[in-house]
């Protein structure tokens, strides 16, 4: 598909393979608690079984307009590109971009096991173009997709819904008074996907968000380059923890609303989204949801989140599925 130059579309996905011996022999050195490497929340964050494969593969199949895609990563090769000659015949506009290459000039803060950092860094890519779009590892794109599902003459498209921060929800509230009286665990002093993205909305001055969920992020260099150029305090907040820490923020969300500030962005509501927050539902229900995808062709995007905590038995139907969809 050819477009305007000033509409060139490239895509980015983080990645990591938790399993790499050398990646556990970083993180014990920099944890301070080693008894935290057997934590499954810690685990969930970095294990994988290949799902990078059927990432590129999906962006490959259903977004034909994109140009090229960067993978980000610590030293590491996907499984499936580790062959060149292969990878150059059959993955051409797929390239490996290191942490140190995003990291020039912050390199004290390497190694980092925290995607923050990183995310915060990606518009630093080089030969990237003006408008990206970003994928976790464990994101699909689920039908054929069009430049307009991401941008409308250049602006990005926002997905999701005005929502109230959590300190003006009732329910928050008293939630948040139960967990004092019973002395457990201070949250405010935890980082949180959605937490992250309302530290930011209140640093640039909203009173409520657009409430993100695990759907593609369409980025704007420029819209970085710009916040950062100006605001360099607030990159190194962000990329100075190697471990996840309160008072970071999501970095799509900050571009989010810096883009609705400037009115340059097309607000969308529906996430078009098929989520697997977890697998112990049954299996006809892990299919009933695949089959959405197969008969909507509305839904945009599917998550595996955490895959490689599904039960072996759902494992092989799921990865099926994905060879059947992506092959």
């Amino acid at each position: 598909m050819v477009q305007k130059s000033d509409h060139i579309v490239d895509a980015v996905i983080t990645w990591v393979d938790g399993n790499d011996p050398k990646h556990k022999a970083k993180i014990q050195h920099y944890l301070n608690d080693k008894s935290s490497l057997k934590s499954k929340t810690l685990n969930m964050r970095f294990n994988q079984i290949n799902e990078i494969e059927f990432s590129v593969k999906s962006i490959l199949k259903y977004a034909k307009f994109v140009r090229n895609i960067f993978i980000v990563t610590d030293n590491q090769t996907p499984d499936f590109l580790k062959n060149k000659e292969f990878a150059s015949k059959y993955y051409p506009t797929v390239s490996i971009v290191d942490h140190k290459i995003i990291f020039k000039g912050y390199h004290h803060y390497l190694p980092t096991f925290n995607c923050l950092p990183i995310e915060s860094l990606l518009y630093k890519i080089p030969n990237l173009a003006e408008h990206f779009l970003y994928f976790n590892d464990d994101l699909f794109l689920a039908n054929k997709t069009k430049l307009e599902d991401f941008f409308i003459d250049g602006k990005p498209v926002i997905r999701g819904s005005w929502t109230s921060f959590y300190e003006d929800i009732w329910y928050k509230k008293v939630q948040n008074y139960l967990y004092k009286f019973l002395g457990k665990k201070d949250k405010s002093k935890l980082y949180g996907y959605k937490k992250g993205q309302q530290t930011i909305a209140k640093i640039l001055g909203f009173k409520k968000y657009v409430k993100l969920d695990h759907t593609v992020s369409a980025l704007r260099k420029s819209t970085y380059t710009d916040y950062y150029n100006n605001h360099p305090e607030m990159l190194e907040r962000n990329i100075k923890h190697r471990f996840r820490h309160y008072e970071q923020y999501t970095n799509q969300s900050l571009a989010n609303h810096l883009e609705i500030v400037k009115d340059h962005y097309k607000h969308q509501k529906d996430y078009q989204l098929v989520y697997f927050q977890n697998y112990k539902k049954p299996l006809w229900w892990l299919m009933y949801k695949f089959n959405k995808i197969e008969k909507n062709e509305n839904i945009k995007f599917l998550c595996l989140q955490s895959l490689d905590q599904c039960p072996n038995h759902k494992l092989e139907v799921i990865k099926k599925w994905l060879h059947n969809r992506y092959n």
